[in-house]
């Protein structure tokens, strides 16, 4: 169904009070002062600078820092990566996703479609943590991974269960099988996080799409104006005040692409939910773009993310879902993975009807 946007602009998207400030105080800006031991940078040529000078340390590696304390070897994460990657591509030659409602609210519909589809063989105890509700506290995850871990029986090598969960079956004792489910959880939570996240985004900024509008341009232009990693931390070094004097030898860095992704100097309209200036952009090639970090060190999970977004964006164009008209205002909470919360969606013939 062909549409124009005129639904959309009556959306009000209500960022948290820390990211509504960095947006009305720094979008533009290149270099700034955060607080006593942090600088904040949005500058897209200091950014690309600073992220090539050294490697990501271990603790500043989001899903890959060091777990209970162990340090997590680059070997033992590819390991961890490959096998993830061959659950999503087993979910991705399943058939498409027909007859099944992706009506609610999202994006905790899409995020259970995604455990389900992804993680549907593998026993409770590992699939209870992909709940949503674990985000809540680092304390609350830790407790229900030490009480799987402390159950009876465990998994056997060669169980008909997805390559991620096997990766625990050899875990011997209580430590390893708690150091394995936390393993689980750090490589499969994010991949389910991140899409249905990125979904929602995509709809409450841009839909009712239009029909000749691919799905790539609409995930590439939602990633820009809500980058799902909003910020990358850089511990203090000494290579960053050798590239600005405004840096203290002291000071943390953190990357910005909130800000550079709606930078004036770098888009037209930066505001504006604007797909088609993707007909002649190059996302893997285009400063101030990060919406999967910097091309010295890109995240492991986007040749996951956009495959497993354009199946769920085409059962969900197919189904005629859209944004409630009803709805004019979703939340972008403060959190890791930047997003809408609670975007209700309807079948564009049942809008308004809840």
């Amino acid at each position: 169904m062909s549409t124009s946007g005129t639904d959309r602009l009556t959306r009000t998207t209500v960022f948290a009070p820390r990211l509504d400030a960095l947006l009305r105080d720094h979008r533009g800006g290149d270099v700034f002062r955060l607080d006593a031991d942090t600088m904040g940078v949005a500058g897209h040529d200091l950014t690309d600078r600073i992220l090539a000078a050294r490697p990501a340390t271990e603790r500043e590696r989001p899903t890959f820092k060091p777990l209970h304390g162990r340090s997590i070897p680059r070997t033992e994460a590819s390991t961890v990566m490959q096998a993830i990657g061959r659950d999503v591509r087993a979910a991705l030659k399943k058939p498409a996703p027909r007859g099944v409602d992706l009506s609610g609210e999202w994006p905790h519909v899409g995020h259970v479609y995604l455990r389900d589809l992804i993680l549907g063989a593998d026993p409770y105890r590992l699939r209870i943590l992909m709940d949503r509700t674990l985000e809540l506290t680092p304390k609350l995850t830790w407790t229900v991974i030490a009480t799987g871990a402390a159950l009876p029986g465990r998994l056997r090598p060669g169980a008909p269960v997805t390559s991620i969960a096997g990766l625990t079956a050899n875990a011997k004792n209580y430590s390893d099988r708690r150091y394995a489910m936390g393993m689980y959880r750090r490589a499969a939570a994010p991949v389910c996080f991140t899409v249905s996240t990125l979904v929602a985004n995509a709809y409450w900024l841009g839909a009712p799409f239009d029909d000749g509008t691919p799905n790539e341009p609409i995930l590439y232009e939602s990633m820009r104006l809500l980058p799902p990693s909003w910020n990358i931390l850089r511990n203090a070094s000494p290579e960053y005040p050798a590239l600005d004097a405004r840096i203290g030898a002291g000071d943390d860095v953190l990357l910005l692409p909130l800000l550079s992704h709606r930078a004036p100097a770098l888009w037209d309209d930066p505001e504006e939910f604007r797909p088609e200036r993707w007909a002649t952009l190059d996302p893997d090639d285009l400063p101030g773009y990060l919406p999967f970090g910097h091309a010295s060190e890109r995240c492991w999970g986007r040749h996951m993310v956009m495959p497993l977004a354009g199946m769920l964006l085409d059962a969900m164009r197919a189904a005629d879902l859209t944004v409630d008209p009803a709805q004019t205002s979703a939340k972008v909470p403060l959190a890791g993975l930047l997003g809408v919360d609670k975007v209700r969606l309807v079948r564009e013939s049942g809008a308004g009807h809840r």
